[in-house]
């Protein structure tokens, strides 16, 4: 059965055009995106079984390669399909920074930084390298490391704040558990990175540590 097979009202690519997007159920948008089931399995079921399997959507577009192809009827192609929407999405995220445009709210660099990070499995540690009026030079992964965490040095953060000419900075790293509460390691280090950059006269705006759909600051908690 694929979808052609169904009820008009339950075609989840006709909602979609009728009622918008934002009216289908995960299960609905990923049966649009896989398009046809496997044997024995109609496509809205292998979408509610995905979805089950790797517990959400993230989980699914998560996914490692070898887990991924591991569901009977997914393989290489559709991997590389989910990986090249993941890495659309980013660069939707990206337009408003690669054109110029300043982070004008704590709020601006917390989607930025949930869409950059908070898909990650392993802990990555980077760095968006400001400009006097607050426009991103550059977004920089700088460190990545375990899930356990990441080795940073401050003297090649230092270095390569130089190189990019930076006025600011602002920190983030992830947490592949999920919770993005701070730890006393993440507050030790952001002090320790704020004073070998104000050697330089660079200053540190924040640190964000990012979880699965919560971004918590450090300079919102006074942690600086």
């Amino acid at each position: 059965m694929n979808s052609h097979s169904w009820p008009t009202d339950e075609r989840p690519r006709e909602r979609l055009l009728t009622h918008g997007a934002a009216s289908l159920s995960d299960a609905e948008l990923l049966a649009i995106f896989l398009r046809t089931g496997t044997a024995g399995m109609p496509v809205m079921t292998l979408a509610r079984h995905l979805i089950d399997s790797f517990s959400g959507l993230r989980g699914l577009m998560t996914a490692s390669q070898r887990q991924f192809c591991a569901i009977n009827g997914l393989g290489p192609a559709k991997y590389a399909q989910v990986q090249a929407a993941m890495e659309m999405a980013r660069r939707v995220m990206d337009e408003p920074i690669r054109q110029g445009d300043p982070l004008r709210s704590p709020e601006d660099t917390r989607s930025y930084l949930r869409s950059r990070l908070g898909t990650y499995r392993h802990e990555v540690f980077a760095g968006l390298f400001l400009d006097n009026r607050h426009r991103v030079i550059h977004y920089r992964e700088l460190f990545r490391g375990t899930i356990d965490g990441a080795a940073v040095y401050p003297r090649e953060v230092v270095r390569q704040a130089l190189e990019d000419n930076a006025a600011a900075v602002i920190f983030a790293h992830n947490h592949p558990s999920g919770v993005a509460e701070p730890s006393q390691a993440d507050i030790t280090l952001t002090r320790r990175l704020k004073d070998a950059l104000a050697l330089v006269d660079i200053r540190v705006l924040d640190h964000m540590v990012v979880g699965h759909g919560e971004v918590v600051s450090l300079a919102e908690r006074g942690l600086m």
